[in-house]
């Protein structure tokens, strides 16, 4: 029997924490009553407003699920029509409507029919926030990608014609020694979560200036909708210091500063004013950095991260999301994980996904073999790095700092056959890699003489990892790497791709690694735990326990990533790793009732039930209004 149906087996914290629900409304022992959600689901809301202003909120407006008793008590009777609708109700008019307007909602036909459903999903957003996350999360195998890469790449691409409303928060270079006054105009009194960017490389697209809040606000949704994060406390950011794209620039419609970027000091003082400000306002709130370039990602990372909650997406959820694909490679050849040492990997790209990658997948082989200084240099011994000037090794002049540990040994690549600036084609084909792993940003790289060059690996089961967003940069197709290399390899992508059928009832599993399988539990984790800032042991154990997702009968079938439908589960779990590793390295505080000694009574089944319990869930409250 579950820690569920028997209290008396609970920790007195979560006893509290569940006593505490019930006062609020719901019963937590009657798991199928209610969906789980955060007390404040339940909780009644005081709102200082009514009427036509009610319904022009979208944090509180029901549309027609508002019951008659709200109508009267919120000055709406009369407002709306007459039948109150279910939310069943509402999702299946809403569902009518926008498979009706897919193709109405495109400006042509050059606007794809991705971008038409955004533009109709959007508007949902704005009116009514809780049908819309309702809907996402229904759905979210099929709009996350709507949502978030792909298409949120298009959507910044073109965000100045697209913007109808405001969504989130602008700090500009103009607002320097204004900003801690200005986070004071944000109308959350609490803020969990903030996704920043300063637009200066979205996805594989480069500088979009401001639009590219558009990333931030994807990535907010899916915090919401995995993870549980109240919507009315996250908050997207951009910091426009500029843009270097002379394209925006001479653009009279674009939106933001139509300079060029700061850079050197002048930037790093617009970044620690709004750090500091945020934080001034929001002690407790978790930064998310995304897709910063890649001369500041590791800058602002190494300069934060022992100070504020913060993490960079790009660089170290990228790489928990690729190690996880990669230990699950390991299981796929039918070998054990801690034969992870021992695998060859070519990586394409050496920007900040890149080195993140190599830094964390080093850190995890390193571990397996002993983490002393040896196992850091023979784990160092197994990767092989190409960027655009082809292989670095110790003679590549002007090498960036942070790709210098995987620079190859001049004599040692000599006697491979190889030099500096070797080819990718020539690198594979003298490797012959168990991985190859391609984080490069440029569409079609592993052109079809690479893909021959990797048959001749020396694994029986080698694995291509496509990684780079969107579609359009993914350096090849499932197809192109089952079609050349063979029915045998594993393969991942960082944009969902269909499965391939390889005729006689085989199919070519296309695994999306996406970082969505991540992000979401460790903002979850930390927030729950109240961890003072997130480590790279609470960043191991999230991508761990990402890799022991899947069953090993599924892993040999070369499935090595979890279902999107599954994105709830998979957070509740990373969440809760996460969690205790916070605890272990004694980071963790607390969250509200659930102080850090009470915290660290919880058995692992019991932090599970807390993570879900604490995750909220789009169900209409109940309004109140109360004069100010």
């Amino acid at each position: 029997m579950s820690n569920f149906n028997s209290p008396m087996r609970l920790s007195s914290s979560l006893i509290k924490h569940l006593k505490y629900r019930v006062r609020m409304g719901s019963n937590p022992l009657l798991p199928h009553s209610r969906s789980f959600t955060t007390t404040e689901g339940h909780r009644p809301i005081i709102v200082h407003k009514r009427s036509l202003d009610i319904l022009h909120d979208p944090w509180f407006n029901k549309g027609t699920s508002f019951s008659f008793t709200e109508r009267d008590r919120l000055d709406l009777r009369g407002l709306l029509p007459p039948n109150v609708m279910s939310t069943e109700q509402q999702i299946e008019r809403f569902m009518v409507d926008l498979k009706r307007l897919e193709e109405q909602a495109r400006d042509g036909p050059s606007d794809p029919n991705a971008l038409a459903k955004w533009r109709i999903l959007n508007r949902l957003h704005d009116r009514n926030e809780t049908m819309y996350y309702k809907v996402l999360i229904a759905n979210i195998e099929e709009y996350a990608p709507i949502v978030y890469t792909p298409t949120v790449g298009l959507v910044c691409q073109n965000y100045s014609g697209l913007f109808r409303r405001p969504r989130g928060m602008y700090f500009s270079a103009e607002d320097r020694g204004e900003m801690m006054s200005m986070v004071y105009n944000w109308p959350a009194d609490q803020v969990d979560m903030i996704v920043v960017t300063d637009g200066s490389r979205i996805l594989g697209l480069g500088d979009l200036g401001v639009q590219g809040i558009g990333i931030a606000i994807g990535k907010l949704d899916l915090y919401v909708a995995a993870a549980g994060i109240n919507p009315q406390r996250v908050l997207p950011v951009m910091i426009d210091v500029g843009s270097n794209n002379e394209k925006l620039l001479k653009d009279p419609l674009y939106l933001g500063l139509q300079r060029h970027r700061l850079d050197g000091d002048e930037y790093l003082a617009v970044v620690d004013e709004f750090m500091e400000a945020v934080f001034t306002r929001w002690p407790h709130v978790i930064v998310q950095f995304e897709d910063f370039q890649s001369k500041w990602a590791f800058k602002l990372l190494q300069r934060y991260r022992n100070t504020y909650r913060m993490f960079n997406d790009d660089v170290q959820g990228t790489a928990g999301v690729a190690i996880a694909g990669l230990l699950g490679a390991v299981r796929a050849q039918g070998r054990p994980m801690i034969d992870f040492p021992k695998q060859k990997i070519v990586v394409a790209g050496a920007g900040s996904a890149g080195i993140g990658v190599l830094n964390a997948t080093r850190k995890t082989m390193a571990r397996m073999l002993g983490n002393n200084e040896h196992a850091f240099q023979s784990a160092g011994r197994q990767f092989w790095v190409v960027d655009a000037k082809g292989l670095i090794t110790e003679e590549r002049e002007d090498l960036d700092p942070e790709a210098c540990p995987f620079a190859r040994n001049v004599k040692e690549i000599h006697r491979q056959g190889l030099r500096e600036g070797a080819s990718l084609v020539e690198v594979v084909q003298q490797v012959k890699p168990d991985v190859l792993l391609g984080l490069s940003a440029v569409g079609g790289l592993f052109s079809k003489e690479v893909l021959e060059a990797l048959r001749g690996s020396t694994s029986t089961r080698p694995a291509i990892f496509a990684m780079s967003n969107p579609t359009t940069n993914a350096e090849c197709t499932p197809e192109e790497a089952f079609s050349i290399v063979g029915d045998n390899v594993v393969f991942a992508s960082g944009s969902p791709f269909k499965d391939v059928d390889l005729g006689n009832g085989h199919i070519g599993h296309c695994n999306q690694g996406n970082n969505m399988y991540l992000f979401p539990g460790i903002g979850l984790g930390t927030l729950l735990s109240g961890a003072r800032i997130i480590s790279d042991g609470m960043l191991q154990a999230a991508a761990e326990c990402l890799a022991a997702y899947m069953t090993d009968e599924e892993v040999l079938k070369g499935v090595i990533y979890p279902s999107i439908s599954s994105i709830r589960d998979i957070t509740k779990q990373v969440a809760a790793a996460v969690i205790k590793e916070a605890i272990e390295e004694d980071l963790a505080e607390g969250y509200r009732e659930m102080d850090s000694r009470e915290l660290r009574k919880l058995s692992q089944e019991e932090i599970k039930e807390y993570v879900q319990n604490s995750m909220w869930s789009p169900e209409y409250p109940t309004l109140v209004f109360r004069k100010e």
